[in-house]
């Protein structure tokens, strides 16, 4: 069910070939799927918005840069992150834990000082032109070595050193983080273009369009404002999402009277329910039913043809060619300023530990990388091939003879597990430190109906 599920629902527009339990994906050939909407708001000059093929709209400066905030998180042993109106990310070097995530203490030292960049440098702060003015959200803080900063909704912005092109987002995430997660740094965007009684989840397979309240909203296939399917049985199970009486078109939104004076909202043509009963928060079940989907503001671009989607026992997961779980390495480090660990140009120390016990031969056979085939191509920027060192785990140098090309998602490698030894296998979901989520690894969820690990 759950697969027949993805092909109606989870990731269209993709051709879907299925073969046994794997699914072979590869980008429509047709028109682009449409991008999210959203609201037109004040901004100074030399700002602007971009559509990311994965984040949605973000705020960016005049060369793309998408633009993040930095806002408190509670870890376990006190709150990282910013105020309002007090950045302190800076060219502070730290060299010692902060003792922030139990149940290592402060003080410890952290691996390769020498090469561990500052907070600034990886996130330099958008400073503010002289003369700069408030207007709407956007306003301008003083930092502690006396430039101005810009800053939204009171919390200061920065860049990020990760991206390179216009639409980049590799710095941070929308998307929910855990408990035992870092304190991430997170894209600013303008509001989406809703009508109040909707809301968007985050998930890997897209931007979700919930209600206000959190429940799953879908669409019958096939049905327009003005041929309704849904009749009076039908709609014992899937309620229509009532307008109010003096609602009007928004956007993509709409309005159809589906009976005298009742009213019901349509989302790019399509009348919008949810199902009766349905109790789990952003659930993708209703989509289990034959023709019945869940509605996409903006679909997450597909990955490329390497990859295949397999039934595992928690849910639908990323895999590769062969039928292996892919994993995303996840990683924090302790320090103040919270720095990432999860990609290649961080020290690989913590990944070495994890993974191999601190011997990067080991590693790499533990959980090797998912390996690029020459030739494919990538339909976004959110999935791309480095050219790595495979035994340092850093990016390779110009013409290294023993460097391997490899996928990467958000400019983070991807990687299989060898416990895994027949496809759907999950044996190193949850592998590292609080399951995976500070240091360590977590499959590539693309549906879970249990822990919710898709978001």
């Amino acid at each position: 069910m759950r697969l027949g599920a993805l092909c109606r629902g989870l990731l269209l527009p993709l051709l879907v070939a299925v073969s046994g339990t794997a699914v072979t994906m590869a980008a429509d050939a047709g028109a682009a799927a449409p991008r999210e909407e959203y609201e037109q708001v004040p901004m100074p000059a030399g700002f602007k918005v971009v559509v990311a093929d994965f984040e949605g709209p973000v705020f960016a400066d005049e060369r793309g840069r998408t633009l993040y905030d930095w806002p408190t998180h509670q870890l376990r042993n006190g709150p990282a992150g910013e105020l309002k109106g007090k950045p302190h990310c800076d060219d502070t070097h730290y060299t010692k834990t902060a003792g922030l995530m139990s149940p290592y203490p402060p003080g410890l030292l952290l691996p390769e000082t020498d090469k561990r960049p500052t907070c600034a440098a990886l996130w330099p702060p958008v400073i503010a032109p002289e003369g700069a003015s408030p207007i709407g959200k956007w306003t301008v803080v003083q930092r502690a070595d006396g430039r101005r900063q810009w800053a939204y909704d009171g919390f200061a912005l920065y860049t990020s050193a990760l991206d390179h092109e216009e639409g980049d987002v590799n710095g941070g995430t929308k998307r929910k983080t855990h408990g035992d997660s870092p304190a991430d740094r997170e894209p600013v965007a303008p509001p989406s273009l809703l009508p109040p009684q909707f809301a968007i989840a985050e998930q890997t397979t897209g931007r979700l369009l919930v209600t206000s309240q959190g429940a799953s909203v879908y669409a019958l296939a096939n049905e327009r404002p003005d041929n309704l399917l849904c009749d009076a049985g039908c709609a014992k199970e899937w309620k229509p999402v009532s307008a109010p009486a003096f609602a009007q078109a928004k956007g993509a939104f709409s309005v159809l009277e589906r009976e005298p004076g009742i009213k019901q909202w349509a989302f790019r043509g399509e009348p919008l329910y949810t199902r009766v009963g349905e109790e789990r928060e952003h659930s993708l079940e209703g989509s289990d039913v034959p023709g019945w989907h869940n509605v996409y503001t903006q679909r997450a671009p597909p990955p490329p043809a390497d990859f295949t989607v397999q039934e595992s026992p928690g849910g639908l997961v990323l895999a590769d060619s062969r039928g292996r779980t892919v994993y995303i390495y996840h990683c924090g480090d302790d320090a103040l300023d919270q720095l990432a660990c999860d990609y290649p140009g961080a020290s690989q120390v913590y990944r070495f530990a994890v993974c191999g016990g601190g011997d990067p031969a080991r590693c790499r056979q533990t959980f090797p990388y998912v390996l690029a085939t020459p030739g494919v191509k990538s339909a976004s920027r959110v999935w791309s091939v480095l050219a790595i060192d495979p035994n340092t785990g850093h990016l390779a140098q110009p013409g290294q003879a023993d460097s391997v090309n490899v996928w990467a998602f958000r400019q983070r490698p991807v990687f299989t597990c060898a416990l895994d030894s027949q496809p759907g296998d999950l044996r190193a979901d949850g592998w590292g430190e609080f399951n995976g989520y500070r240091n360590g690894f977590k499959a590539f969820w693309l549906r879970d109906d249990f822990t919710d690990n898709a978001g």
